[in-house]
């Protein structure tokens, strides 16, 4: 009987291992033909509008995209789409005689940075200058959209839509209160005034300094966002709406689209259907079923019909962008192992004639971004020429890497400095008391069993920790002075955590010049002695291992984002967004395990998973629908 039951047993068990290699390989199979499927076919690029449905966020560098995350792609899946990749595509867009308009879907458009977003406006009205048309739809916009939009020869709103202009800023969660009422001990180690991202643990609300900070920073990017949207609407009236949002909508009886048209913030009011008649009139109506759709291009494919040009010299681009960790995790974060080895790749093949280095990043791991800047210091002794370019954010442990390059450069918008450290760690002794759980024990040194979780930290330790914070943060006033032609005094006045932006980031010296990715390019090249049309941009990245199929950077799933129609949405919308920034900062307690150069009231786009598709609820906290630091 026994033995009977155990043939059955190792069937069923047989049975069951066999099913699930079937399932494995059969989804192995759909992956596999979804992918050859869903890659971009250059050979469907004909006339008609380039379509950019932006379905998700725009990136200095999008997360490499997992297996897993292909078979799993949900709404809840955020397509990232690169920076450069938006940019170089409008630019083709007007060169390209077939391409007779470009439509811009921002229904779903989740946002950027507002220097990202500036750089893609700027191609925009490059392509206006060449005589393509700029069409912009969406049901609602928000700050980042309507940044966009702005830049369009028309702007469609859905009739029951409307438009809600924040700007920055906003309260950030305090937990000093909380922590001691669950009975956690924060224990903080920091130097600068400035440097608030440890205030959320061990304030009840933001401190003066840091205020002041914001403010200073905040009426920057606010004013540079309402300048350009002026600049490139003259006509919308933008400053008094935003100031007085109620006034104006009440006296509408509540009519958004309203509000909308008598402020000249838009032209047109219809349905997307409506919408794609007009661009129809305009470009031709396509042959397919769908009722009135207009003759488009698809954006993948368009890129793909428009590969980067490499004639001349190389000048090798290194991004680092998302938070600064330890590690060779894939892009969606700033790997030091990772990025330094790719620096050290290029420098043994002799390739690259200087080396751009894009930084995007609110900083991290200290000892981190000291690797990766060691390795550029190796490459500045083999003679190669180093060009920082600034995107959105290089404050922190971002700046701890810039402070490598010969020639830092930056926009006027761009979030810098937070020269300052900090490391915070948790202790439970009196969460545990409440238990009546105590600790006790014998020491031989005064460091025997610690760290005490349970029992708190001594004082010795307590010392020690504070001692080896301002260590590192001497060390980083020593290497940015070296770097500035500063001594530490002058580089500790425009330190201590303050975050500054471009514009006086320049005055203080912290910066030498303002400009894009372009602009450094041609910086490098000059420092190399070469000429326009002699260099090439040769971009230093990993390779998949799965590189022999069209995987990343696939919108797989096909999965899109849920748009937001009304104010009601937008404000749910923000709702999630606090809530995600207070479980993030929660977790944040415990994640980070070593000196920080981190600016966490930076705000960007470096909240993504480590791997894999990003998931709507991670970015959230990073993409609101303000432009500006939250």
């Amino acid at each position: 009987m026994r033995m009977q039951f155990a043939r059955a047993a190792w069937k069923f068990l047989v049975a069951i291992k066999d099913a699930l290699v079937l399932i494995a390989m059969l989804l192995f199979f759909a992956a596999l033909y979804a992918a050859l499927s869903a890659r971009p076919n250059v050979a469907t690029v004909g006339e008609g509008a380039l379509l950019l449905d932006l379905n998700g966020v725009i990136v200095e560098q999008p997360a490499t995209l997992g297996f897993l995350s292909m078979l799993t792609a949900d709404e809840n899946s955020v397509r990232e789409y690169r920076l450069r990749d938006v940019i170089r595509a409008i630019d083709a867009a007007a060169k390209d005689d077939r391409v007779k308009a470009i439509v811009l879907d921002l229904s779903s458009f989740m946002g950027s940075g507002q220097t990202s977003l500036t750089a893609v406006g700027e191609a925009l009205d490059r392509a206006k200058k060449s005589d393509k048309p700029i069409y912009a739809f969406a049901n609602f916009y928000s700050d980042d959209s309507y940044q966009l939009a702005a830049h369009a020869d028309e702007i469609w709103m859905d009739p029951m839509g409307g438009i809600a202009i924040a700007g920055p800023g906003g309260n950030r969660l305090y937990y000093k209160k909380l922590i001691e009422q669950i009975g956690v001990t924060a224990h903080i180690y920091r130097v600068g005034t400035y440097k608030s991202a440890v205030e959320p643990y061990m304030r009840a609300d933001q401190s003066p300094e840091a205020k002041k900070a914001s403010q200073a920073l905040y009426s920057v990017l606010w004013d540079s966002w309402v300048d350009e949207v002026q600049k490139a609407r003259p006509q919308a009236v933008i400053r008094p709406y935003a100031n007085d949002p109620a006034r104006f909508i009440k006296a509408a009886g509540g009519d958004f689209t309203k509000v909308a048209t008598e402020q000249k913030l838009i032209d047109k009011i219809g349905d997307k259907i409506a919408f794609s008649r007009f661009v129809a009139r305009k470009v031709g109506k396509d042959n397919k079923p769908s009722p009135d759709s207009f003759k488009s291009i698809n954006y993948d494919s368009f890129l793909a019909a428009h590969p980067l040009e490499k004639s001349g010299k190389p000048i090798g681009v290194i991004t680092v962008a998302g938070e600064i960790v330890g590690g060779k995790d894939e892009p969606g974060i700033a790997a030091s192992g990772r990025i330094s080895e790719q620096i050290y790749k290029a420098l043994e093949k002799e390739e690259i004639k200087a080396l751009v280095v894009r930084v995007d990043s609110p900083g991290g791991s200290a000892f981190a971004s000291e690797e990766i800047r060691l390795a550029l210091v190796d490459i500045k002794k083999a003679g190669i020429p180093i060009v920082i370019s600034m995107g959105d954010v290089a404050a922190s442990g971002g700046y701890w890497v810039a402070a490598a390059g010969d020639h830092i450069m930056a926009e006027p918008d761009t979030i810098t400095g937070s020269i300052g450290v900090f490391a915070v760690l948790p202790s439970f002794e009196k969460l545990l008391g409440k238990w009546g759980v105590t600790a006790d024990g014998v020491q031989t040194t005064p460091l025997s069993g610690e760290p005490d979780f349970a029992g708190g930290f001594s004082d010795d330790l307590d010392t020690i920790l504070q001692s080896g914070v301002e260590h590192s943060y001497q060390n980083f006033l020593s290497l940015v002075g070296k770097a500035r032609g500063k001594t530490n005094a002058q580089v500790d006045e425009i330190g201590q955590g303050r975050v500054w932006d471009g514009g006086t980031a320049r005055q203080l010296g912290l910066i030498d010049s303002f400009g894009g990715m372009d602009d450094a390019l041609a910086e490098a090249a000059k420092r190399a002695g070469l000429k326009e049309g002699e260099y090439y941009p040769k971009y230093l990245e990993s390779t998949s291992a799965f590189q022999f199929l069209p995987l990343n950077g696939l919108p797989f799933g096909k999965a899109k984002q849920a748009p937001v129609t009304d104010m009601v949405g937008w404000i749910a919308r923000q709702q999630k967004t606090i809530f995600a920034e207070a479980l993030a900062t929660a977790r944040g307690l415990m994640a980070r395990e070593d000196v920080q150069a981190l600016c966490l009231e930076c705000g960007g786009n470096w909240h993504q998973v480590k791997s894999g598709t990003p998931d709507l609820f991670m970015l959230l906290k990073s993409y609101s629908l303000s432009p500006a630091p939250r």
